[in-house]
């Protein structure tokens, strides 16, 4: 089970950290991806980096305003969230699964992991 952390409530244009941990568990060894589900809405991969944090991916709606990094060191992947708009409020989850051939192309996906955190909820007011 992973842990996410850090949402509030911020105004537009501030900024936010979330942090995603996985207690017990070789976080290290394992792909990680941030996505986020609005009321009423499907849930959107925002974010993904690889087990090694060499490769990392985006989706075009926070592309310039978000950025994922971990440290593996410290068993914990982030999501440092800048300028803050209306439309990024919603509940943030991790998730963490294998780094197979098929997560390079998946990521996006919510079948490419198969851990997931219970989510912490992030809302900007206009």
């Amino acid at each position: 089970q992973l842990q996410a952390s850090g949402g509030g409530l911020v105004q537009a244009g501030d900024s936010l950290r979330l942090s995603c941990t996985a207690p017990g568990r070789a976080f290290s060894s394992l792909a990680v991806g941030w996505c986020r589900q609005a009321p009423g809405t499907e849930r959107e991969f925002v974010a993904a980096i690889s087990r090694g944090g060499g490769w990392i991916r985006y989706a075009g709606s926070v592309s310039g305003r978000f950025t994922i990094s971990r440290d593996n060191g410290k068993n914990t992947v982030y999501l440092q969230m800048n300028g803050l708009k209306f439309e990024d409020t919603a509940v943030y989850y991790c998730a963490a699964g294998p780094q197979t051939s098929d997560w390079y192309a998946y990521w996006s996906r919510t079948n490419a992991y198969d851990s997931w955190g219970q989510g912490t909820l992030v809302t900007v007011s206009s």
